[in-house]
């Protein structure tokens, strides 16, 4: 039996990201191998010094990096996305496969299903695999099928508050 966790960072509201980040680092600093894909965030946490320094702790992939929205394509630009993010998702199931992680951040996902790219069953077969990898989950708007398979979904709102 799997003894790996998953947990969803899902909502309208800013920091969905930062608080998967946030416990990406935290495990890192526990000695946990982290790897993060990032889905549809155009240039996404961009490739510096800084993130090079956190590896072997943290590894960040992208494989879809196109800064125009993915519904602002062009039919074949899109398809074109679609194949890249689908070999995300199969390089996270040779990843979780492998053993080469603690920890998964599979950031903006949600948003790939929400757009048709992959299935919730797709998703489900990834995150259902007789693994011990904990998985973070984020997006913006969640299909009622994914809580079948979460052990803790966070909502991110924003708020509006009055000044006084």
């Amino acid at each position: 039996m799997a003894s790996g966790k998953v947990m969803i960072f899902m909502g309208d509201g800013y920091g969905k990201s930062a608080a998967a980040f946030g416990i990406a680092m935290k495990r890192a600093s526990e000695n946990d191998r982290v790897v993060i894909i990032q889905f549809l965030k155009g240039k996404g946490i961009t490739e510096s010094e800084f993130t090079k320094r956190l590896e072997p702790e943290i590894k960040i992939f992208r494989f879809e990096k196109s800064k125009i929205d993915y519904r602002d394509r062009s039919p074949e630009e899109q398809e074109e996305a679609a194949a890249n993010i689908r070999n995300g998702l199969a390089f996270a199931r040779k990843v979780l496969g492998t053993g080469q992680c603690n920890l998964l951040v599979l950031d903006e996902v949600l948003e790939v299903v929400n757009l048709g790219i992959i299935s919730v069953d797709d998703l489900a077969d990834l995150v259902e695999s007789d693994i011990d990898t904990d998985i973070i989950i984020t997006g913006k708007e969640m299909d009622i099928g994914v809580c079948r398979f979460a052990d803790r979904i966070s909502e991110i709102v924003n708020m509006q508050f009055k000044k006084y």
